[in-house]
């Protein structure tokens, strides 16, 4: 299936603000999905870097002074042209160059937003243990810092929907669910 053909639901937000949550939601309806970090943590894995949120945060950084700020996205281009599904859910777009990026290759776009507190992205991060979750505060504050500095604010704030999700897992689940059917119905018109 040509690039072109393809739909893409870019999904946008915070650390720990759930976004894996709405890829795990798109999956259950049978769309394919990418994420960008995994591109980090591969590029990390193949120079020898420990996954540390240090690592992959200067990483990230390096990437982009390296080949421009729209790197990880075009990064993903081959993968979303592999994948299976017309729709195609991307989690973790960070700037809106990365969207710019994703747009010179699919004619149809959108972007989604998905919000939480601070204080409920510092837990749910706290609680997952992944190698490279904030092992204190001073560590969160410094990642959603770098973050904001590569432009994720502006994504967020230029997103066609937005999620909040404060409430428990089911629903922002239920959420997603709605959105990701709203989005797809208003594409298929």
């Amino acid at each position: 299936m040509a690039m072109k053909e393809k739909f893409i639901i870019g999904v946008t937000g915070m650390s720990g603000s759930g976004k894996a949550t709405v890829k795990q939601v798109a999956e259950t309806m049978g769309y394919s999905t990418v994420v960008m970090g995994d591109e980090v943590r591969e590029e990390a894995k193949r120079r020898n870097l420990e996954p540390t949120p240090e690592n992959l945060g200067a990483l990230m950084l390096t990437l982009r002074e390296e080949e421009g700020p729209a790197v990880i996205a075009r990064r993903c281009i081959p993968k979303i042209e592999k994948a299976r599904s017309s729709i195609v859910v991307v989690d973790g777009v960070r700037s809106l160059q990365e969207v710019e990026e994703f747009k010179k290759h699919c004619k149809s776009f959108i972007l989604i937003a998905v919000h939480a507190s601070p204080k409920t992205r510092f837990q749910r991060l706290f609680d997952r243990e992944r190698s490279d979750a904030p092992r204190d505060w001073q560590t969160f504050i410094q990642r959603d810092m770098r973050e904001l500095n590569v432009g994720l604010g502006a994504a967020i704030a230029m997103a066609g929907y937005m999620i909040v999700n404060e409430g428990t897992k089911e629903e922002v689940r239920q959420k997603a669910r709605e959105v990701l059917e709203d989005v797809t119905r208003k594409w298929m018109k």
